[in-house]
């Protein structure tokens, strides 16, 4: 999913104020992380996602496995926090 500029910060905006929802230590990712993922976007749309110290991967690497297995687009990666957008089937979140 490809996401325009506009629309890029008018999710950056909503995500400020999120707390992590899926966290990613020293199991990196494994089955049940991207899982989770899935599960946290379902009912979301937009997550953080949180890299804690235990993570050896890189975050943009990270960013990218998920973004690709969990169908999402990556809004942005700050510090060792990833957020994550991916339109519901019935979307609560409406893009400009």
């Amino acid at each position: 999913m490809e996401l325009k500029g506009k629309q890029v910060r008018y999710l950056r905006g909503l995500g400020h104020h999120l707390q992590p929802v899926v966290m990613i230590g020293k199991e990196e990712l494994s089955r049940k992380v991207v899982l989770a993922t899935i599960e946290a976007l379902a009912s979301h749309e937009l997550i953080k996602v949180k890299l804690q110290e235990g993570c050896l991967l890189d975050r943009k690497e990270v960013a990218e496995i998920l973004s690709t297995k969990t169908g999402a687009a990556v809004v942005q990666i700050l510090g060792k926090t990833i957020l994550l957008y991916r339109q519901a089937e019935e979307p609560v979140i409406e893009l400009p």
